[in-house]
C-alpha cells in the first residue's frame, strides 16, 4: 500500500512574500521621496530663490508688478537684434557641429583602430574646458597676432565665424558621446540584411540606421543648441561689442548698465526657451531608451576595410587635428615668451607683473580654483547622487519634475544666478556674500546635472529584484543601497565626481560676480588679464589658460581609465 503525500499549501508563503514585496515597494517610494527632498531644497534655495529675487527686483515696483515692461523690452530694436542673433547663431552652430561631428561619431562607433580610446578622450577634452579657455585658444589662433594673422594676415576675431568655430570645438564631444554611444550599440546585421535584400549602402543606412539614430541625433542637437543659445564666455571674448547673445546681454544690462528690469525680462525669455528645449530633450531621451534593441558595443567595431573607409578615418583624424588640437597647440605656444621660455609662467608668481590687476599673485588663482572645485564637487556628488537615486524609478509627478529641474542650471543664465546670489543671500541666516563657500555653491549648481546624467543610467541598469530580495531578507533601504547598488555604481560615482570637478573648475558666468577680488578663480583671472592691455598680461592669460586646460585634460584622461562600460550621457 502506497501512502499519498499530504499536499502542502504554498499560498501562505506566497502571500507573505507578496506582502513583503509590497511593503518594500512602499518603503522604497517613501525613501525615494526623502532622497528627493534634499536636492529639491538645494535647488529651491540656491537656484530658484536667487533667480526669482533678481526677476522680482526688476519687474516689481512700489505699485506692484510692472508686467508691461515685458512688451516694452521685447519691442526694442536692439533687444530684437540680440534675440535674433542668439537664435540664428545657435541654429547655425548646431547644424555645423552635426555636419562636422557625425562622421567622427561613426568612426569611433564602428571602426577599431590603434589609439581609438586615446582619440575618444582627446575629442572629449574641449567639452570639459572652460569657455574662457576655449575663447582664449581661438583668440590665439584667429585674433590679432594669432597664427592666421601672422601667416596670411587674416583675422577672424570679432566675426561670427570665430564664434561658430569655437562652438563646434566646444560641442564636438556632445555629438560623439550621444550619437556615437548609441551607434556603437546598434546591431550592424540589420543594415547588412537590408543590403542582402538589394538595398544600396546609402538606402540601407537611410531606411534602417538613420531612423534608429534619429532620437540620439535629436537629443545631441538639442543639447548643442542649448549650450550655444546660452553661450557667454566664447561670445564675450571672440564676438566683441558687435555680437551679443542673450546671456552676454544679461551681463551687460546687469553689470554695466544696472538696468535690472531689462535683465529680468531677458532672463524670463531665456528661461522659457530653455524650458522648451529641455522638454523636447526629455522626450527624445525617452524615445531613445524605449524604442531600440541594443547589443554589446564591443562586438560592433571592426577594422576599416577598403580605401573609402580608410579615407574617412583619415578625414576624421585630420578634422580633429585642425579643429580641436590646433587651437590648443597655439594656446600652449602663445603661453611661452618670445624666446620660447617660461617667462609668462614665472610672472604669475608676482603681484607687480599683473600691473595692479590683482592684490595677490595670479598663480594664487590656481590654488583658489582647486579648493573651490573640490568643495563644489563634494556638494554636487551628494546632491546629484541623492537625486539620481530618487529618479531611479518613476515615482510620481513631483519626483519626475525634479529631473527637469536639475537640468535648468545648464541653460538658465549663470549671470542671473550669480547676481541673484548677491541680491538674495544678503540677510541672516543666509548672509553668504562674504563667505568663501558662495563660489562652490554656484559651481555645484552646474556640476549636479553631470552627476545625475552619469549616475542615472547606471542605477537604472541595476536589477530591481536584487533590491527587493535584500528587502525580503530584512535589509533596510539604506543597507540595501550600500550592499547592492554601491558596489555596482562605484566607478560611475568616480566618473561623475570627475566631471563635476572639471565643470566646476571652469564655471565663469556666476563666479565672475561673486568671486572676491583677492580670491579670483582661474577663469575670472584669465578674463581680467585679457581685459587689460599689454603683452605681459596677454601672455599671463595664455599661461593661466594652459594650466587650466592641463588640469581639465588630466582629470578627463583619468576618467577614461576609470570608465569601462561607457554608460552615462557624458
Amino acid at each position: 500500500m502506497v501512502l499519498a503525500r499530504p499536499e502542502v499549501d504554498a499560498r501562505p508563503a506566497k502571500d507573505a512574500a507578496a506582502r513583503a514585496a509590497r511593503s518594500a515597494r512602499v518603503r522604497g517610494g517613501a525613501v525615494r521621496g526623502a532622497l528627493a527632498a534634499l536636492p529639491a531644497a538645494f535647488f529651491a534655495l540656491f537656484f530658484a530663490y536667487p533667480v526669482a529675487a533678481i526677476v522680482g527686483r526688476g519687474l516689481k515696483g512700489d505699485e506692484g508688478w510692472r508686467l508691461g515692461r515685458l512688451g516694452e523690452v521685447l519691442t526694442r530694436p536692439d533687444i530684437l537684434d540680440v534675440l535674433w542673433f542668439t537664435t540664428w547663431q545657435a541654429l547655425a552652430s548646431t547644424a555645423l557641429t552635426l555636419l562636422v561631428a557625425l562622421p567622427g561619431a561613426y568612426v569611433l562607433a564602428r571602426f577599431d583602430f590603434p589609439g581609438r580610446r586615446v582619440l575618444r578622450a582627446v575629442v572629449t577634452v574641449p567639452f570639459v574646458l572652460p569657455t574662457v579657455v576655449v575663447g582664449t585658444a581661438f583668440l590665439a589662433l584667429l585674433g590679432r597676432g594669432g597664427l592666421l594673422d601672422e601667416a596670411w594676415g587674416v583675422r577672424l576675431d570679432t566675426t561670427v565665424w570665430a564664434i561658430l568655430l569655437a562652438h563646434v570645438f566646444f560641442n564636438y564631444a556632445v555629438v560623439v558621446r550621444t550619437v556615437g554611444g548609441l551607434w556603437a550599440q546598434l546591431d550592424p546585421r540589420q543594415e547588412e540584411a537590408a543590403r542582402v535584400l538589394g538595398a544600396s549602402r546609402l538606402a540601407a543606412w537611410r531606411r534602417v540606421t538613420l531612423p534608429a539614430l534619429g532620437p540620439a541625433v535629436a537629443a545631441a542637437a538639442l543639447m548643442v543648441f542649448l549650450f550655444t543659445y546660452t553661450s557667454f564666455g566664447v561670445v564675450v571674448i571672440l564676438g566683441g561689442p558687435a555680437y551679443r547673445t542673450l546671456e552676454a546681454e544679461v551681463y551687460r544690462q546687469t553689470a554695466q548698465l544696472l538696468d535690472l528690469p531689462t535683465a529680468a525680462v531677458l532672463t524670463l525669455v531665456q528661461f522659457a526657451a530653455v524650458g522648451c528645449v529641455l522638454a523636447l530633450h526629455a522626450w527624445t531621451v525617452r524615445r531613445r531608451e524605449s524604442a531600440l534593441r541594443l547589443v554589446d558595443p564591443a562586438g560592433t567595431a571592426r577594422r576599416p576595410r577598403g580605401a573609402g573607409q580608410w579615407a574617412l578615418l583619415g578625414g576624421v583624424l585630420a578634422s580633429v587635428a585642425l579643429l580641436l588640437m590646433l587651437p590648443l597647440g597655439v594656446l600652449v605656444a602663445r603661453s611661452l615668451d618670445a624666446s620660447g621660455g617660461l617667462g609668462y609662467y614665472r610672472a604669475l608668481r608676482s603681484v607687480e607683473a599683473s600691473g595692479g590687476t590683482f592684490t595677490a599673485p595670479p598663480l594664487q588663482a590656481v590654488w583658489n580654483s582647486l579648493q573651490f572645485a573640490c568643495a563644489a564637487t563634494a556638494v554636487a556628488v551628494v546632491v546629484g547622487g541623492l537625486a539620481a537615486a530618487a529618479l531611479t524609478r518613476r515615482a510620481g509627478r513631483l519626483v519626475r519634475g525634479l529631473d527637469a529641474l536639475l537640468m535648468l542650471p545648464l541653460g538658465v543664465s549663470a549671470v542671473t544666478v550669480g547676481f541673484g546670489f548677491l541680491i538674495a543671500l544678503d540677510e541672516p541666516p543666509l548672509d553668504l556674500r562674504s563667505s568663501w563657500f558662495l563660489v562652490p555653491l554656484a559651481q555645484a549648481l552646474v556640476g549636479v546635472p553631470f552627476v545625475v546624467r552619469t549616475m542615472l543610467p547606471v542605477l537604472r541598469a541595476v536589477d530591481a529584484r536584487l533590491r527587493e530580495a535584500a528587502a525580503v531578507l530584512g535589509a533596510s533601504p539604506l543597507r540595501a543601497w550600500r550592499e547592492v547598488d554601491l558596489p555596482m555604481v562605484r566607478r560611475a560615482l568616480l566618473v561623475a565626481a570627475g566631471f563635476a570637478f572639471a565643470v566646476s573648475l571652469g564655471e565663469f558666468g556666476a563666479t565672475v560676480f561673486i568671486a572676491r577680488a583677492d580670491h579670483p578663480t582661474l577663469p575670472v583671472a584669465v578674463a581680467r588679464l585679457l581685459g587689460r592691455p599689454g603683452e605681459l598680461n596677454y601672455g599671463q592669460a595664455m599661461a593661466l589658460s594652459t594650466i587650466l586646460m592641463v588640469v581639465c585634460a588630466v582629470a578627463l584622461l583619468l576618467l577614461e581609465r576609470v570608465r569601462v562600460d561607457g554608460k552615462g550621457e557624458f
